[in-house]
């Protein structure tokens, strides 16, 4: 009788400290921003998308922490003189407010080296990662940032 009361009491005592451990994970999730990575690997269809769904983004969610990592043909957006070409306008204003909204904008380094260009060529918000498709993983697994490919 000892026994079978002593193990009632057990697991009520575990049940309780899981729901209030589950309640807590909660509370700190609720309170912490949302983080989002933006992949983008071709300006040209992705360029002008990418920068007003960010725009839109932090006017819906202004505490977003956003990440845009580029490789491959989408580090176009971020070199200098660079614009829309359907559009014709350019992306170094788009990118200048939205980086003093918040969000970083990365460019492959592996992109760089085999699409022979220099760090010179990009405007002064970008900033560089060593490998793009690394990072974007790294941030979807270790940081657990949402993904959005534009």
């Amino acid at each position: 009788m000892k026994y079978k009361f002593t193990t009632a009491v057990l697991l009520t005592l575990v049940l309780t400290f899981a729901a209030l451990g589950s309640q807590l994970s909660f509370a700190q999730s609720a309170n912490t921003p949302t983080q989002v990575v933006y992949h983008v690997d071709d300006a040209e269809t992705q360029g002008l998308k990418a920068l007003r769904n960010i725009r839109n983004h932090l006017d819906t969610a202004p505490s977003t922490k956003i990440i845009m990592v580029t490789h491959a043909n989408g580090v176009d957006i971020l070199m200098e003189g660079a614009k829309d070409k359907k559009n014709n306008v350019e992306y170094a204003p788009l990118i200048g407010a939205l980086k003093s909204r918040g969000v970083r904008f990365e460019v492959c380094e592996i992109t760089l080296k085999n699409r022979n260009l220099k760090k010179d060529q990009f405007i002064l918000d970008a900033d560089f990662t060593p490998s793009g498709v690394v990072r974007i993983a790294d941030l979807q697994a270790k940081d657990h940032f949402a993904y959005i490919k534009p």
